[in-house]
């Protein structure tokens, strides 16, 4: 019979493409995740991996035992999950990725929910940009992502991720709320300053988009993931930029926003493995996901 251990060390593989990688995200030496793999080869008498050049890939027989491992890692999964379900406590650890915005004015509310809810769960939050964030959960690293999309944004399709929906979240532009400029609308904000995310992140990409289809490329002086940094440079004067309304929490704005056409909005979403969604655990960091995000328009 074949070895599990091994199996899931062939599947972390095909998902993370490098020894070294599987290595680390499995606490590994390197070493260790070849002989492994070695043994496994010697198990089912099939040659799994090749070398191509300084990497190692899977042959055609090794990536189909690997989407195997997969499954059958999906139904240990269930099993966990029907057994967890059938006791009376909700127990155990739910570890979840979350974009800096939402863990800055969903998580902390979420967790006192969850705490008065469910006092023997432990929850852990790691921050982490969405597309990461989806691939760990994939990749079982994490239990739960909080993740966004962008108008127009595509990404990697995951169909063993489930998603459900959490908010709509407007994108508006945010100006200084008084001097030195006036702004009405986007055109104004042509030739001023901007704050805007890095490069390479769907945001950025978003925003540069909205500004050239609106006749220009935005001054980019600041550029920072820190959503918290683009509202203060925004309230002290020293940029525009856009701002999603999460950014609030359902609070007042200390900054001039102005609307967009269209009303573009991003969506905040949640994602699980579907193998596990319907752990008590995560059903219940979820359900207190939404009372939170509720609480925002209520």
């Amino acid at each position: 019979m074949l070895d599990m251990r091994r199996l899931r060390l062939l599947h972390e593989l095909h998902l993370r493409g490098t020894l070294a990688a599987v290595a680390e995200a499995l606490r590994y030496s390197p070493s260790s995740v070849s002989q492994q793999l070695a043994l496994l080869e010697r198990e089912t008498g099939v040659e799994l991996l090749q070398k191509s050049g300084r990497r190692v890939l899977l042959t055609p027989q090794g990536e189909l035992l690997a989407r195997r491992a997969g499954r059958l890692l999906d139904e240990l999964e269930l099993a966990e999950s029907e057994l967890a379900a059938s006791l009376d406590e909700v127990t155990g650890t739910v570890r979840v990725a979350v974009f800096q915005s939402a863990a800055h004015a969903v998580i902390p509310p979420a967790l006192a929910r969850v705490a008065r809810d469910v006092p023997d769960l432990r929850v852990e939050i790691v921050e982490r940009e969405p597309d990461i964030g989806l691939f760990e959960v994939s990749a079982r690293d994490f239990d739960l992502v909080i993740a966004e999309q962008y108008p127009g944004h595509t990404r990697v399709l995951r169909p063993e991720l489930d998603r459900e929906h959490l908010l709509t979240d407007v994108i508006r532009l945010a100006a200084p709320p008084e001097g030195p400029w006036r702004v009405d609308s986007l055109a104004d904000a042509a030739d001023l300053p901007w704050v805007l995310e890095p490069r390479g992140t769907a945001s950025r990409t978003w925003s540069l988009q909205t500004c050239r289809a609106a006749g220009f490329e935005p001054d980019v002086r600041f550029e920072t993931a820190d959503l918290v940094a683009h509202m203060r440079l925004i309230r002290s004067g020293a940029a525009v930029g856009f701002l999603p309304d999460l950014v609030w929490a359902g609070g007042p704005a200390d900054v001039a926003l102005i609307e967009l056409d269209g009303s573009p909005h991003r969506e905040v979403f949640s994602s699980a493995r579907r193998s596990s969604a319907a752990r008590p655990g995560v059903l219940a960091v979820r359900a207190a996901l939404r009372d939170t995000v509720a609480g925002f328009t209520a």
